[in-house]
């Protein structure tokens, strides 16, 4: 949630705000009560996803889609 600041507030305790928005907080500096701009956390750039990082950790059963037993079945199902 961004918590508005009025302009002589956001100068005096400039290092304050910054501490909050590192937090995570938004702030928006208003000005005769109109907000006019905002001060937001920034997100840290994703690395790049390499295709193939997991070849050979993975492993699928050749019957993973067969239907449940009976007995497994009947458990999800609460009876």
């Amino acid at each position: 949630m961004s918590t508005p600041v009025n302009v002589h507030q956001a100068k005096t305790h400039f290092s304050k705000l910054l501490a909050r928005v590192q937090a995570g907080e938004e702030i928006i500096i208003a000005k005769a009560g109109r907000p006019i701009a905002k001060i937001v956390p920034i997100q840290p750039e994703k690395e790049p996803r390499e295709p193939g990082t997991a070849k050979g950790k993975i492993w699928i059963a050749p019957d993973f889609d067969e239907p449940l037993p009976e007995e497994i079945l009947k458990a999800f199902e609460g009876a």
